[in-house]
């Protein structure tokens, strides 16, 4: 089982990134996807996260609501971030999980993790 997160990097405040997941060693359609991430010294947070197929319902932290959108391809085994009109308070490392289909986005019920990619957003 193997999560490769990218495209984290440096924008500007109000700028825009797109972070990967690929997945590989299960059956990528049948779990939940999540996007955590870390500050120092904080607690990791679900930013967002996307029921299995079969239900596909979303979640957003209320401080990302409008700005960031999960989505996933199932027939290539990835799940995107989209995150626009990024704020210097989204500095943070991101990671991309699995978890059971019905997951809530919860960091301690998922079940895979991939290495998290850095986001920093600053002027």
């Amino acid at each position: 089982v193997q999560l490769q997160a990218s495209g984290g990097g440096l924008v500007q405040p109000g700028g825009s990134l797109r972070l990967s997941c690929a997945a590989s060693g299960f059956n990528f359609d049948d779990y939940a996807i999540g996007w955590f991430r870390q500050a120092p010294g904080k607690e990791r947070e679900g930013v967002s996260c996307m029921r299995s197929t079969s239900d596909g319902s979303t979640y957003y932290l209320d401080s990302v609501k409008g700005r960031f959108t999960i989505s996933r391809d199932n027939a290539e085994n990835t799940g995107y971030l989209q995150m626009n009109n990024l704020k210097p308070e989204d500095t943070a490392v991101y990671y991309c999980a699995a978890g059971p289909p019905l997951v809530s986005c919860d960091y301690r019920k998922m079940n895979y993790w991939g290495r998290g990619t850095q986001v920093t957003v600053s002027s």
